[in-house]
C-alpha cells in the first residue's frame, strides 16, 4: 500500500466512491460518526454526494425531523451528528471542552452563576416556541437583563450546546433554529467513558481509515493518551500497515479491497468545503502534496471546495445560486485533458440534480 492507495481507500470508506447504496441521510451521518458542518450548505452536499439519489431538500427534511442534528462536538466546531449518537458523543466531548471553556469564563468576566442564569433563561424561552432562532434567543436574554451582544451570544449558545441543553431545531422561514435537546432526542442510559472512547475510535477508523492515531487525535479533539487508549481497545478489529514513519489502521473487513478502486475508468468528485476527506486527517499528503495545499485551504483554516481526480486533489470549484439556477466554475491546479473536463461538467450536472437547480457552466479549466 502506498499513499495513493490510502487516498482511494479513504474515498471508499467514506462512501464517496459509488456502490455503497446508502439512501438515508441519517445512516450516512451515523456511518461517518460526525461530519464537519460550519458551512451549512456545503455540509448538506457532503451528505448528498455520499448517498444514492439524494437531494438537498431530502437532507433538510431529515434535519427538520431531528434525525440529524447540528451542534458543537469534538474539536469543537459545528458537526452533523445522527440523533442516535448525540448524547454519548456530546458527553465524551464535554469532558475535554468544559475545562477549555472555563478559561474563557475569566476572559469574558462571566461567573459560573451567570452561566446558570443564562441557561435558565434559554430553557424558559422555549416554553413559548419549540424552535427559536438566534434573534429570538438574543431577545430573551436581553429581556432578562443579560448582556448577550457580539461574541457573548455565541459563547452562551456554545456553552448551552456543550451542557446538552440545546441543539439544532427545524428550519423556520428558511432560517436555522435551536431546540431543546431533551425534547428533540430523549436522553438514553449512560455510556461509560471507556465504552464511549472505544465506540468513537471504532467508528472513526472504520469510516475514515486508513488513518493514524494522530489523525484520530486531531479529528476527535481527544488527548494523545486517550487516543492511544481508544485505539488499543479496538485494534483487534483492524490491521495496521506501516508507510514511511506512519502506522495506518484500516478495518479488517476492508483491508483486502484497498487496491480495487485504483484501476479502470478515472474517477472525479466535487467535494465540498471542509469535507471529511481532507479535514479529518492531521496529515493530508496522501491526497495531495504539501506544495499544493495553498490551493485548497488557507492558513487561518478555511477549506475550499475541491476537485478530486483518481483520489488526488487537482483543483477547486465554486457555485453561485441564481434563483432556480446556479453558476458553476472550476479551476485546476495544472492543465488537464478533455476527458477530465467532460467529467467535471458531468459532476456539475449531478450537483444540479442534488440542488434541484439547473447548472450554468461559467468556466472549467
Amino acid at each position: 500500500m502506498n499513499l495513493s492507495d490510502i487516498s482511494n481507500a479513504r474515498l471508499s470508506r467514506q462512501l464517496v466512491h459509488p456502490g455503497a447504496g446508502v439512501s438515508n441521510p441519517k445512516d450516512i451521518v451515523a456511518w461517518m460518526a460526525a461530519i464537519q458542518a460550519q458551512d451549512y450548505a456545503m455540509a448538506c452536499w457532503a451528505i448528498g454526494l455520499r448517498g444514492s439519489d439524494l437531494t438537498e431538500s431530502a437532507i433538510q427534511h431529515a434535519i427538520d425531523q431531528g434525525e440529524i442534528l447540528r451542534t458543537h462536538v469534538l474539536r469543537p466546531t459545528w458537526h452533523f451528528v445522527a440523533a442516535s449518537d448525540i448524547w454519548w458523543m456530546l458527553e465524551l466531548s464535554a469532558l475535554q471542552l468544559k475545562p477549555q471553556m472555563k478559561s474563557r469564563l475569566k476572559q469574558f468576566g462571566i461567573s459560573p452563576e451567570a452561566y446558570l442564569r443564562v441557561n435558565q433563561v434559554i430553557e424558559k424561552a422555549f416554553l413559548k416556541d419549540a424552535n427559536l432562532d438566534r434573534a429570538a434567543l438574543l431577545f430573551a436574554l436581553k429581556d432578562a437583563g443579560i448582556c448577550a451582544s457580539g461574541e457573548y451570544l455565541s459563547h452562551f449558545l456554545l456553552w448551552a450546546e456543550i451542557e446538552g441543553i440545546i441543539c439544532s431545531g427545524a428550519h423556520k422561514n428558511n432560517k436555522p433554529t435551536y431546540a431543546l435537546l431533551e425534547e428533540r432526542v430523549p436522553k438514553p442510559g449512560p455510556l461509560n467513558r471507556e465504552e464511549a472512547l472505544a465506540k468513537l475510535a471504532h467508528r472513526y477508523f472504520t469510516s475514515h481509515g486508513p488513518a493514524t492515531v494522530l489523525d484520530f487525535k486531531w479529528w476527535s479533539g481527544l488527548s494523545l493518551r486517550d487516543s492511544k487508549k481508544a485505539l488499543e481497545m479496538i485494534k483487534s478489529d483492524f490491521v495496521m500497515e506501516r508507510i514511511g514513519l506512519g502506522e495506518y489502521w484500516v478495518s479488517k473487513s476492508f483491508s483486502g479491497e484497498l487496491l480495487s478502486r485504483t484501476s479502470g475508468q478515472p474517477s472525479l468528485y466535487l467535494l465540498p468545503a471542509f469535507d471529511e476527506f481532507l479535514i479529518s486527517y492531521k496529515d493530508r499528503t496522501a491526497s495531495f502534496p504539501l506544495e499544493h495545499h495553498v490551493h485548497a485551504f488557507t492558513n487561518n483554516g478555511i477549506f475550499h471546495p475541491v476537485i478530486v481526480v483518481n483520489g488526488q486533489v487537482k483543483g477547486v470549484w465554486k457555485r453561485t445560486i441564481k434563483g432556480n439556477k446556479f453558476q458553476f466554475e472550476a479551476r485546476f491546479i495544472s492543465p488537464v485533458n478533455q476527458e477530465i473536463l467532460e467529467l467535471t461538467e458531468s459532476a456539475a450536472i449531478n450537483l444540479g440534480i442534488f440542488l434541484e437547480k439547473k447548472p450554468e457552466i461559467v468556466k472549467i479549466g
